[in-house]
């Protein structure tokens, strides 16, 4: 839970104090990234507490699953700090680092709940959680789609800047 509470409180830290100095931007959103990938890992350690399906559990999945989800958070991590090195020279490559770095914790931390939605629906079908993680799915994938594609920003540049900002319209 700590996790959950972090990651957001990094992420206002960070959009507040980057347009100080360069230099501040930068540290602010390696600690943002750090904050976003130790959210993974505290995922991963809930789900494997939580949902995983009761036929993978004493499995070697289930063995390494939150091993690999430590080095998943240190490789992301690297991976979109490493990003912001290319903002200016390589913009399309940044953002594919950055995507890929987020993308990878998500899809490997739900991997019991895919297993549980698409391999054996049968099994999960009693369970009311499983309308839950359909819903987070269906909007993590959307969320991910308007961060990847720039939009709305992108049909009316300026309009989103800020909450609550005024434009002439």
């Amino acid at each position: 839970m700590s996790t959950s509470c972090v990651y957001p409180l990094a992420s206002s830290c960070a959009h507040t104090f980057s347009s100080m100095s360069k230099n501040a931007r930068h540290i602010c959103y390696f600690l943002d990234y750090g904050a976003v990938n130790l959210f993974s890992l505290g995922s991963a350690i809930a789900y494997s507490a939580y949902t995983f399906p009761d036929a993978l559990v004493r499995t070697t999945f289930y063995d390494y699953y939150v091993t690999l989800a430590v080095l998943n958070t240190i490789v992301s991590t690297g991976l979109s700090c490493y990003s912001r090195f290319l903002e200016l020279q390589r913009p399309r490559l940044c953002k594919m680092l950055r995507v890929l770095a987020f993308a990878y914790p998500y899809t490997w931390d739900s991997l019991p709940i895919f297993y549980r939605l698409f391999l054996f629906p049968g099994e999960s079908a009693q369970n009311e959680a499983t309308v839950y993680h359909q819903k987070h799915m269906v909007l993590t994938l959307l969320a991910s789609f308007f961060y990847s594609a720039h939009l709305p920003e992108r049909l009316a540049p300026g309009c989103f800047d800020y909450i609550g900002g005024t434009r002439n319209w």
